[in-house]
């Protein structure tokens, strides 16, 4: 029996457990289970909900996890800790996504529906893109970056590890000799249009975005 988890059974976590269980089809030797330490013995969409212990002890002969945290550092936490417990990740992919040719694709990757990879990107480990969102030609992408939905990222841009891209951002196209680059940890709000680099660690919002200046 295999026995695959998605751990986090809030809001993002019960949109990626119908695309696992679509993955996986009716094969009655695979169980899909929700991973919540807080939660653990209610059932949440009819998908039991157990810890991450229960998950680890339990009896299958294979187990494996995505892991449905928007927050990058969290999912860094999360992926140190299965692979401490020796617990494999799992790509889930929506029937409808799409990847094109030459791209390289790090583990535990998360495509919702209608959302692309084209030609030739360059994809960290854990990668998130949500819901009509796409990475474009020569994207080199760090690991645990989170795309919410409808990120438009067009080609030749360089993304550190742990940025969050936020619903509906559009980030102009560099060039091959100078990518437009968006720092490790940095945050582009909603419905900003970047069409500069964005330094680590900083917040921006806006068209065209800017840092955001706080009180």
């Amino acid at each position: 029996m295999k026995l695959y988890g998605v751990y986090g059974a809030s809001g993002f976590g019960r949109e990626v457990m119908p695309l696992l269980r679509q993955q996986v089809g009716n094969d009655l030797e695979v169980e899909c289970v929700f991973i919540d330490d807080a939660g653990s013995g209610e059932t949440v969409n009819s998908c039991k909900c157990i810890s991450f212990e229960q998950f680890r002890n339990h009896p299958a002969d294979y187990r494996a996890v995505t892991l449905a945290i928007a927050d990058g550092g969290t999912r860094r936490k999360l992926a140190e800790k299965c692979a401490h417990a020796e617990v494999d990740t799992i790509d889930v992919r929506a029937a409808n996504s799409i990847e094109l040719d030459g791209s390289q694709i790090g583990e535990g990757l998360v495509m919702c529906g209608f959302s692309t990879i084209t030609s030739n990107a360059k994809i960290g480990r854990h990668f998130h893109a949500n819901i009509y969102s796409y990475v474009a030609h020569d994207c080199v992408i760090g690991d645990f970056v989170t795309f919410a939905p409808r990120v438009m990222c067009n080609g030749n841009v360089h993304i550190g590890d742990n940025a969050y891209i936020g619903t509906g951002a559009i980030i102009r196209q560099g060039r091959p000799d100078k990518p437009l680059t968006i720092g490790e940890g940095a945050i582009v709000g909603m419905g900003a249009v970047v069409t500069r680099d964005v330094p680590p660690g900083v917040t921006v919002i806006g068209n065209p975005a800017k840092p955001l200046i706080k009180d």
